[in-house]
């Protein structure tokens, strides 16, 4: 991407177009100057700039994860497979960079924590509006994510429409039905505000996938990548655990949070559950 900056006098190029009635439409596209001046500090520690800027780099690949799911999630309503699993392929490149995110702030000390943690007040990560879409998507639906939000009307419009919309595993599920799958009627009908819940009949159904490659080959490639997911997932969830553990310890976490207790029983869970479970039996 460096021919985005090009420099005319190194490259002998023709000199490019400088001269603007207004801003750049470099600006008018990617809207830096907005971007790079949303920070906001409320310290003098020199550190609290790269956990703002980690942190609103992460809400952006949040908004382009949820971008993808939803897209994948349509198309596979619409029986898209090709459109869904490019939609899924995607947020798999999008996941690592998310993940990597965590590495600016992977080796922070309690001391350096510390000398800007109190301006964050309140604030912590479990009120993201749009990782709880991301969750939403997942399957971990649960109404109560909702009550932070009241005072944002438009976020909590948004986040209601999510609970009670069909995650990426619901439309894959339901997929698989219409190929003809023994999907039982309590999954593909159940409550979708709720967290959706392991299924032994679900868990047959992907051991038969499994276990006929070469008659399924495009839903094996699904439920593959939908594996994937669920692996960064996982990942992700580790990864903001240690990070968490390495600065703070056990303490409770801002905004009321558990903290660390409460980072390891999510780190302990699987999204697509069924997708792991049925490889014992295959």
């Amino acid at each position: 991407m460096s021919s985005i900056h090009p420099d005319p006098e190194a490259t002998g190029a023709q000199t490019p177009h400088l001269d603007f009635a207004g801003t750049t439409p470099y600006e008018d596209y990617v809207q830096a100057d907005v971007l790079t001046h949303l920070q906001q500090l409320r310290s003098d520690d020199p550190g609290e700039m790269v956990f703002l800027v980690t942190t609103q780099v992460m809400e952006l690949w949040f908004t382009v994860i949820v971008h993808e799911w939803e897209t994948a999630a349509h198309a596979m309503r619409g029986d898209r497979l090709d459109v869904a699993q490019d939609a899924l392929k995607r947020s798999l490149r999008e996941l690592e960079a998310l993940n990597a995110s965590w590495t600016p702030l992977a080796q922070l000390t309690p001391a350096q924590f510390n000398s800007y943690r109190s301006s964050l007040g309140e604030g912590s990560g479990f009120q993201s509006a749009m990782y709880r879409r991301m969750e939403f998507l997942l399957g971990d639906k649960s109404a109560s994510m909702l009550v932070p939000h009241r005072g944002a009307p438009r976020v909590h419009a948004e986040l209601e429409k999510a609970l009670g919309e069909p995650g990426l595993y619901d439309e894959a599920l339901a997929l698989l039905a219409r190929r003809g799958h023994a999907i039982p009627e309590a999954v593909l009908g159940r409550d979708l505000t709720r967290k959706y819940e392991p299924s032994p009949e679900v868990e047959a159904v992907w051991t038969a996938i499994y276990a006929n490659p070469d008659q399924n080959d495009e839903l094996v490639r699904l439920g593959e990548v939908l594996t994937d997911v669920g692996e960064l997932v996982w990942r992700w969830r580790n990864d903001h655990l240690l990070a968490t553990r390495r600065a703070m310890g056990s303490k409770t976490g801002t905004g009321g949070s558990a903290g660390v207790a409460w980072l390891e029983k999510r780190a302990t869970k699987n999204v697509f559950p069924e997708l792991w479970t049925a490889r014992s039996h295959v």
